[in-house]
């Protein structure tokens, strides 16, 4: 379900993050559903539970999940009417340096398009 990869730039707890933030993208972790427990997740990844407590405060800074007190992490409703301006901004950035970069390594626009609706394709038959 998580996976590590120690040889990765990105530190483990981005690394929790973003594990955490593709499988409630994905749906692999439903609203409302619970999350392991920091000490149970740390047992399971071989790493400090300091990390993974600061993957959560993050994930929980950024509404992707709420804590409860002591009943643990909570996969957050998705709130349609609460929108992050600052960090679309963030990310529509972050995404227009990815499409000039795969430019610059010879994908053209179509390229990109293609690639774009496959993931699109895959993602739409898995639900």
């Amino acid at each position: 379900m998580f996976q590590l990869d120690l040889k990765s730039r990105k530190s483990i707890y981005e690394q929790v993050v973003d594990n955490v933030k593709e499988l409630i993208i994905t749906g692999v972790l439903k609203a409302e559903s619970k999350l392991p427990s920091v000490r149970e997740l740390s047992r399971t990844l071989t790493v400090n539970p300091n990390t993974i407590q600061k993957a959560y405060r993050e994930l929980e800074h950024q509404g992707f999940i709420y804590t409860v007190t002591g009943l643990g992490c909570f996969v957050a409703v998705q709130d349609e009417h609460k929108v992050d301006k600052k960090r679309i901004s963030q990310i529509m950035e972050e995404l227009m340096l990815i499409v000039r970069e795969l430019m610059y390594l010879g994908f053209s626009l179509d390229d990109i398009k293609a690639q774009i609706d496959e993931f699109f394709k895959e993602r739409s038959e898995r639900h």
